[in-house]
C-alpha cells in the first residue's frame, strides 16, 4: 500500500522543546510521467499527446493571469494572483513589479477531501541533524590522516558550520594517551569544509603520537550540541635520530612503551620518509613492513614479512637518502591487532630521518 512519509523533527524555536512533521517526498513526478499515466486512461491519446495538452494548459493558464484573470479548474485548483507589498498612502509610488506580484495556487476543499480520506500517513524513525566528518587531510603534503604544526589541515564533511563565538562548538584535538586542545586558528569555515592551523597537544611519550579529531556545533542559537568524531586516528611526524644512533619508537599508539623502536640505520643525509605496517592479505597472521617515499603510490622499498618479536631490516627506495633502518619489533601482538583493529589493516608513520 502507497503511503505518505514524514519523520519528526526538533522546532528549535519552541519553549519548551517540540517536534514538527516533516513530510518527505517518495519521488517527483513530471510531465512526461504524468502525461503517461494520463494516456494510458483515455483511449486513442499517446503520451505525447497528453504532454502537448499539458505544455499547453499551462501556458493558457499563465497567459490568463498575465491578462488578470483567475483560473479555476473544477474541482481540482484555483490559480490567482497576489499583491503582497504595503502603501505609506493611496499615492504612494509602486514597488518593483517583481516585489508586489505574487501567483497563488489553491487545492479546491472536494480535492484536498478526498486525498486526506484516501492517504496513509507513515512514520519514518527521527534523524537527528549532525556534523559529518568525511575526510582529514594535511593540506602541505596532501595525505591523509597527518597531523603536523605549521600545516594547514583541511577537514571536508557537511552540516560543518559553527559560531566561533561559542567556546564549546569548533574543533578539538586530542592525544589517545593524554592531552587535549581545543582548536582556534581557523583559515576558513563553511557548511562543508574547515581549514585549520593544527594546535598539537603533547603527549606522555614521543611515540604517543595518535590524535583524534573531534568537532562540535549548535543549528540554533539554543540548540542541542550536536558532535561527531573523525573515524580515523590521525599521526604526526616522528623524529628518527640516527647518528648517533637512539631508540626511537614508531608505530604506537596510546601505549606507555613502544610497539616497534628504530635501532640503528645508514642514513646519507636528513630526509623525511614513511613506514608502514600492512597486514597481508594472503595470510593474515603476519605483517609486511617497508618504507615510502612522501607520495601515495610512490617509491617503495622491499617489503620485509613480520611475524614476531625481533630484529628485522628495512632498505630504502630508489634514490632515498636512507639506505636501511634496523628495527626492533616489541609487542607484535598488540601491534597486529591496533594495525587490524584500529587502521583497517594499514598503520602508516612518517619519519625526519635526521644523522646528527
Amino acid at each position: 500500500m502507497a503511503s505518505i512519509q514524514w519523520r519528526p523533527e526538533v522546532n528549535a524555536l519552541t519553549v519548551p522543546q517540540s517536534y514538527k512533521m516533516r513530510y518527505l517526498p517518495q519521488k517527483t513526478v513530471g510531465s512526461e510521467v504524468l502525461a503517461a499515466e494520463i494516456a494510458a486512461e483515455v483511449p486513442g491519446v499517446t503520451p505525447e499527446q497528453m504532454q502537448l495538452a499539458l505544455q499547453v494548459m499551462a501556458r493558457r493558464i499563465q497567459q490568463n493571469l498575465i491578462a488578470g484573470n483567475q483560473v479555476t479548474l473544477e474541482d481540482a485548483f484555483t490559480y490567482t494572483l497576489a499583491l503582497t507589498d504595503k502603501l505609506e498612502d493611496p499615492d504612494s509610488p509602486l514597488p518593483p513589479i517583481d516585489e508586489v506580484l505574487q501567483v497563488r495556487i489553491y487545492a479546491s476543499l472536494p480535492f484536498v477531501k478526498e486525498i486526506r480520506h484516501a492517504a496513509h500517513l507513515e512514520r519514518l524513525a527521527l534523524v537527528e541533524k549532525l556534523p559529518v566528518l568525511a575526510s582529514v587531510k594535511d593540506s602541505l603534503l596532501k595525505l591523509d590522516e597527518v597531523l603536523q604544526a605549521q600545516s594547514v589541515l583541511k577537514i571536508t564533511g557537511s552540516n560543518l558550520m559553527f559560531n566561533q563565538e561559542d567556546a564549546e562548538c569548533g574543533c578539538v584535538i586530542e592525544g589517545t594517551r593524554s592531552g587535549r586542545t581545543v582548536q582556534t586558528k581557523y583559515v576558513q569555515t563553511s557548511q562543508t569544509e574547515i581549514l585549520l592551523l593544527p594546535d598539537i597537544p603533547s603527549q606522555e611519550e614521543a611515540w604517543n603520537n595518535e590524535y583524534t579529531l573531534v568537532f562540535s556545533t549548535r543549528y540554533s542559537e539554543h540548540g542541542t550540541l550536536r558532535t561527531s568524531t573523525y573515524k580515523r586516528k590521525l599521526r604526526s611526524p616522528l623524529v628518527a635520530l640516527i647518528s648517533p644512533a637512539t631508540s626511537v619508537g614508531i608505530l604506537t599508539g596510546n601505549a606507555a612503551e613502544p610497539y616497534v623502536v628504530i635501532m640503528d640505520g645508514e642514513v646519507s643525509a636528513n630526509e623525511r620518509v614513511r613506514i608502514q605496517a600492512v597486514v597481508d592479505i594472503r595470510d593474515t597472521s603476519r605483517l609486511l613492513f617497508n618504507l615510502l617515499d612522501m607520495q601515495e603510490g610512490g617509491k617503495a622499498g622491499l617489503e620485509v614479512i613480520v611475524t614476531e618479536n625481533g630484529l628485522y631490516t628495512l632498505h630504502g627506495f630508489t634514490g632515498s637518502a636512507v639506505s636501511s633502518l634496523e628495527i626492533k619489533v616489541m609487542s607484535f601482538d598488540q601491534l597486529m591487532n591496533l594495525t587490524r583493529n584500529g587502521y583497517a589493516g594499514r598503520l602508516v608513520d612518517i619519519l625526519d630521518v635526521r644523522t646528527a
